[in-house]
Parts: C-alpha cells; structure tokens; sequence
C-alpha cells in the first residue's frame, strides 16, 4: 500500500495548463473507492453489450478474432481475451506477488504473532465457500469450480470500506489488507496445483532455470528493473508453454525482485544534504532557471539518483505499476469477461447447483469461515482483535471478503473453459454474490460503534 502523499516542488509552483485540465481525473483517481468504480462501469458495460442487439460482436471480439504476436517460431496466435487472460492479467499477479512479498519481509505479514489473524481468517474465507460448494455440487461436474467463490477481491473490498471514511477503525483496514493478500497466495497455490491441466516439464525447467538467474541476479545486488522484465518476459514464455497458468508467472518474478535498499538513509541524507548546500550556493534568484547552471543539474540529478538508491526495487515498482492495474487492467479484465449473456431470465441462471454453490460459499460462507477461524485464534491465544476493532467490525470485514470479483472470475475461466454455460452461470453468480456480500458487508460496518484504542475481543 502507498504511504501518505507528500507535496513535491510542483505542487508549490503555479498550475501548469494540463495540470488544470486534468485536475478533475486526478482528483478521482485519488480517490480510495476510484478503482472499484471503474470496475463497476467496465462490468455494466459488458453486461449490457453482451446482452444488446450487438452481443455477437462482443462474443467476437474478445473470444474469436486471433492477435498473432511475436516473430518465427516464438509466434503465439490467441483471442484477445487469451491475451487479457494470460498476459495482461500476469501484471496484475506481479503487482499481488510484490505486496504479498512486502507483507511478509515489513508488513502485517512479517511478524507471527501480528500475522496470525488474518492468516487464520484467510484460511476461514477459503474453506468455509469452498465446503459450501462442495456440498451443492458433490458428484457433479461442476465440482471443479470449488475453488470460485474462495478468492477476495482486494481492491473491491478496500473501496467498498472507504465509502465509510473515519468510521472504521486504520487497524481494521490493515485487517482487511492482510486477509485479501493472505487469500491471494491461497488463490495462487488452488490455481498452481488444482486447474493445471498437463505439464511440459521441458518448459518447466527452462522456468526453473530463468528463475533461478533471477535469484541470482537479486543475490548479485542486481538492481535495475528493466533486467528483470526481460528475464520476466521469458519466464512467462516458459510458463506459458508449460501448460501451469500463464500468470503464475507474474508472482514467481515478482519474488525476485530486490527489496532491500542500495543506500541507508544516513548516506541518503548526507548525500542529498551535500547536493541541496551546491544547488542553494550556486542560486543566483529564488526562481532562477536550474538548465542555465550545469553543476546546478549535476546536484539535481545526484538527488535524483540517491532517491532511486534508497528505494528498494519492490517498493518502486509497486507504486509505479499499481494504478496501471487498479485502472487499466483489471477493467480491461471485467469488459473481456464479465460479459454474460441471460438465456432464459436470471432465476433460471441462478437456480443450478453451480451457481448456488458460488452465492452461498461468497456471501454466506466467506464471513462464517473469517469469523469462525479468527474467533479459534483469539480463544487459543494465538492471535488477539486488533486496537478498536471488535466482532461487529470482523463480521463485516468478513461480508467485503466475500466480494470475490477478479479472481473469482479468474478461477472461473480456468475450471469451466470447456463448458460455456457452467462459466455463465458461474461468472453471474460471482456478480450476484458479491453484490450481496458487499451490500451487507457495508450495512454492518455502517452500524458499528468506535471502540476505544485498546484489545477488544467482544461484539
């Protein structure tokens, strides 16, 4: 997650014009609840679209026509929604993997004891669904998409809790960041083990073997990120061809990546003191242009280098690819995939076994297992409620965990690829029960005390 937004010299100069024009968009994409909206309007228009005068066109588009990339014999041929699917979406699978990494080396994550909570109501969230749709679809084909309703859509449920601002408690949106981000790993492991269906283990070990230069370069103190995308562009050919989902990729490079800093802050602030004392004694006016003064440049650019230096790779890259997920690819992902087309009215596609599967598991399961599963750690003493949060706060928490959207739908496509209705009734009960789950989910939270800045463990 971002820390707070420090202003920059440009934020103390006069407006730019673009800056004017597009202070609005900015001011929007600032916004905690942006992303899920987005997303909310890019799921609007699919369903509408796919169920126009015009739905052979998006079925078409995103599932017929082929995109040819790449050049002799490395040419891969897929429909652009492959190519959303299996490439765009390892981007946002390389951004899951640097937080869950972040998580685990300085995050809630890194301590056991702050790490068990939401571990154990990740845990919660997954078995609970996961039973559910078992016991509707047991000995049915649709038992493969057990794993549906067990994912927690992050940033959903992030949005989702900030409509409520200062009402909720910083540590229960810790909480909630921990158990989504516990979840995905959870996510990543069914994916890898469960919905791989043959392996080329020739292409596994060229992975293996572009993965361990990747270690190496990081054991090598190997800084620069555009090494590590090309070595990643071949780790996600190798996978890819290997026949494991393609976006695993994403989260085996991302644990690549160099976290530690090249410079501590002493030598940052003696470096960048010495830059600033040069840039001040050659300034000639308060407002003088620096492009006239070449040692001026150099101490600006000295600076420049040191603020790369003190800023671990992981984290630089996470700010810098993150809203390129939150606003282009994931609602790239929903347009291309949350398109269903309604045959026969929508009790019909809700009332099968799949579909009541995934409901249930995402708005009934989902809070049982987190609540169920964190109430076990706190009576054996593993783990203790976060400061001002209470089992009110943690039921609703529970509720956001079962807004399940992107990786619901990403499950989705891989159990029901071969079977086109059992993927729509799917992909309509993820819609369903995450509305569900999202409305309920802010309604308790809406109608929660503030607890006082203590361990709570009662309602």
């Amino acid at each position: 997650m971002a820390g707070p937004k420090l202003p920059t010299a440009a934020d103390l100069a006069p407006p730019e014009p673009i800056e004017v024009l597009s202070k609005p968009f900015l001011r929007f994409a600032s916004l905690s609840a942006a992303g899920g909206l987005v997303l909310i309007l890019c799921t609007v228009v699919a369903m509408i679209w796919a169920n126009s005068a015009a739905h052979e066109s998006y079925h078409h588009f995103f599932h017929v026509e082929k995109l040819t990339v790449g050049f002799a014999e490395l040419t891969l041929s897929k429909s652009l929604g492959h190519w959303i699917n299996d490439a765009l979406m390892a981007l946002f699978f390389f951004v899951v993997g640097l937080e869950i990494k972040r998580e685990i080396l300085v995050g809630e994550l890194a301590s056991p004891r702050k790490a068990a909570l939401p571990i154990a109501a990740a845990l919660g969230g997954m078995i609970g669904p996961a039973l559910i749709f078992v016991a509707f679809n047991a000995g049915e084909p649709t038992i493969r998409g057990w794993g549906v309703p067990m994912a927690t859509d992050i940033a959903f449920a992030l949005g989702i809790l900030s409509l409520l601002g200062n009402r909720i408690p910083v540590s229960l949106k810790v909480f909630l960041t921990s158990l989504a981000i516990a979840d995905d790993l959870g996510a990543l492991i069914v994916i890898a083990l469960f919905y791989t269906e043959e392996l080329a283990t020739n292409y596994l070990l060229y992975a293996g073997g572009v993965t361990l230069g990747m270690i190496t370069l990081n054991a090598l103190r190997v800084r620069s990120p555009w090494i590590y995308f090309f070595f990643g562009l071949a780790l996600w050919y190798f996978v890819f061809k290997s026949g494991v989902h393609a976006t695993i990729a994403g989260v085996v490079g991302a644990m690549t990546i160099p976290a530690s800093a090249r410079v501590g802050a002493k030598g940052y602030l003696t470096a960048t003191r010495d830059a600033l004392n040069k840039f001040e004694s050659l300034s000639e006016s308060p407002d003088h242009d620096v492009t006239t003064s070449s040692e001026q440049r150099a101490s600006v650019w000295a600076i420049h280098k040191s603020s790369l230096q003190v800023m671990p790779v992981l984290h630089r890259l996470e700010d810098a690819i993150h809203p390129y997920t939150v606003f282009l690819v994931i609602p790239i992902f929903a347009l291309a995939n949350a398109g269903v087309e309604l045959h026969g009215g929508l009790g019909e596609n809700l009332l099968n076994k799949n579909s009541m599967g995934v409901v249930i598991g995402l708005f009934i399961g989902k809070p049982v297992g987190i609540v169920l599963f964190s109430l076990i750690a706190v009576k054996l003493g593993v783990a203790s409620l976060p400061r001002g949060v209470s089992w009110r706060h943690i039921l609703g928490a529970g509720c956001l965990g079962g807004v399940g959207f992107t990786m619901a739908l990403f499950i989705g496509n891989l159990a029901f690829a071969n079977s086109p209705d059992d993927l729509s009734h799917t992909k309509l009960a993820v819609l369903v029960g995450s509305a569900l789950s999202a409305i309920v989910g802010l309604a308790i939270l809406a109608t929660c005390r503030k607890q006082p800045a203590q361990a709570s463990t009662e309602g």
